[in-house]
């Protein structure tokens, strides 16, 4: 009997009837739903869309997950805010009549139209276009009310309208549709007078992209040198069917994070860009998944061997649509701080495809002064701002006892709060020497001494205190450039963590 979800009905009414979906519905991130006195309350006003919209959970990542545990959907989907906006241009004439003529080709083919047709009446009627507008195209079938069941098919859609079954298609394809679009401006310039089209153009868009991809150490740059290795990777695979090569293959997942976290995010945001994080992310995050899955199988069979053949090809199709369709955009939208604040943060990724980002001087050069807006009243760093009260309730929070001196040996902050070891108010501004016994004091001297030349950064000490266990750390306080700003001491009550182990070890 087919499983069906009406999306109008509550979520405590679904779980009711389909106990699996707590398990389908915390995984996505709807955490609560684990949690029976949410459940039996909020449950029973909250619809799956409500939820996903507070929850900020993509309604199309959700639709996967359901259809992907053999669920039929009803029911209405949210229309998504700025569910039409493709890209900050400047309209044409021809916008919405174009869109309209994508929107045909994109239905013929949800119809299971043959895809070489389709693909023959859209080279032949509809030469030039933009990826931005394929875009534009897919999310108003989204808002128009396209099947639920069609929605996950958009991006493949998507992809095969561009380019051929083969990569060698794929990109000879993406360098003729250049090559003509560039051709036919020359003539329009030449003919008419007048300009070409504005930098919305795919063929301008790709040239700014590959331009900004020359920059050493650029994101793009390195984006694309990851794109390079995993296309030969794959490539290598195909040849070798070497399962050694699968756990590298799997690195995608940084690749990917990089691009969620750092570019769909920002055109989403700031720039109103849409389709990248309603429709590539989530083909992010399935490809991503099943590699995930399949890893965790032992029979290599044959049913096996299909699946994955059939997720790195939607690996190798990625590869082209960020090249061809994603980074041009970026390329178009992001301003150069954009760029070096990407780059800045990238760095807390881990490499993939032993990728190594180059130095990018613009953006290290700057990077100690990273522009933020103007905060009256509010203390600004690199990564952020807070008022004061904010910073000292986040200080008093955290788990320690917090003890800063400064490069002259001045005690200059204490976190507040009771302490074991007791800090008064009035000891602030005095040389911290003079807070220490004198028995303890050379000790304290040494490794101050050995955090200013640089012989150590940290010195963990382990002691008993009131019949507690207690952790006092002295670390080292630079700055970006290395250099020696102070010391500071945290104290920390690790006898949760003895009651911890002990209670594990008992169990056991």
């Amino acid at each position: 009997m087919a499983k069906k979800i009406d999306l109008n009905r509550t979520v405590f009414e679904l779980t009711q009837e389909y106990p699996e979906l707590i398990d389908i519905l915390a995984g996505l991130g709807f955490t609560e739903i684990t949690k029976k006195p949410m459940l039996h309350s909020a449950g029973k006003i909250m619809t799956i869309p409500k939820g996903a919209k507070i929850k900020k959970i993509p309604m199309i990542k959700v639709v996967k997950a359901l259809l992907d545990n053999g669920f039929i959907l009803a029911g209405e989907m949210p229309e998504e805010k700025n569910a039409g906006t493709a890209i900050h241009s400047q309209p044409t004439a021809l916008s919405d009549e174009r869109t309209e003529q994508l929107k045909k080709y994109l239905r013929r083919l949800g119809d299971g139209e043959n895809l070489e047709a389709v693909r023959a009446d859209f080279v032949r009627e509809f030469r030039q276009v933009d990826a931005a507008e394929i875009m534009n195209a897919e999310q108003e079938l989204m808002k128009e009310g396209t099947p639920l069941s069609e929605v996950q098919k958009l991006c493949d859609i998507h992809s095969a309208l561009f380019h051929g079954a083969t990569r060698e298609e794929q990109i000879a394809n993406a360098e003729k549709a250049v090559e003509e679009s560039l051709r036919k401006q020359k003539e329009d310039t030449e003919f008419s007078g007048l300009h070409s089209s504005s930098e919305t153009d795919y063929g301008n868009k790709k040239a700014k992209a590959a331009a900004l991809e020359l920059i050493s150490g650029h994101p793009l740059q390195t984006l694309t040198k990851e794109n390079q290795a995993l296309s030969e990777l794959l490539e290598k695979f195909k040849q070798s069917r070497d399962l050694s090569l699968f756990p590298t293959i799997r690195e995608l997942s940084i690749h990917y994070a990089k691009k969620g976290d750092l570019l769909y995010t920002l055109l989403k945001v700031k720039y109103g860009v849409t389709g990248p994080s309603d429709v590539m992310w989530t083909v992010d995050d399935e490809i991503r998944d099943e590699l995930g899955a399949l890893g965790k199988e032992s029979n290599h069979d044959e049913e096996w061997n299909s699946r994955l053949d059939a997720v790195l090809k939607r690996a190798e199709e990625m590869i082209y649509k960020e090249q061809n369709i994603l980074f041009p955009i970026c390329a178009v939208n992001f301003s150069v701080e954009d760029w070096k604040n990407i780059y800045r943060d990238a760095k807390d990724y881990t490499a993939c495809f032993d990728v190594h980002s180059e130095k990018w001087d613009d953006a290290e050069n700057g990077a100690a002064e990273r522009k933020v807006s103007s905060y009256d009243g509010e203390v600004v760093m690199p990564g952020g701002h807070l008022t004061v009260e904010q910073l000292t309730a986040l200080l008093n929070t955290i788990p320690m006892e917090i003890t800063f001196v400064d490069a002259n040996n001045i005690n200059r902050y204490f976190n507040e709060g009771s302490k074991v070891f007791k800090r008064p108010g009035m000891a602030i501004d005095r040389e911290v020497f003079s807070c220490h016994p004198p028995k303890i004091e050379p000790m304290v001297r040494q490794i101050i001494e050995d955090f200013r030349c640089g012989k150590r950064d940290r010195v963990p000490v382990w002691m008993e205190k009131n019949g507690r266990v207690m952790l006092v750390t002295y670390m080292a306080v630079r700055d970006r450039a290395g250099n020696y700003v102070g010391t500071a001491e945290l104290v920390q009550d690790m006898e949760f963590a003895k009651e911890h182990f002990s209670a594990e070890s008992s169990s056991t």
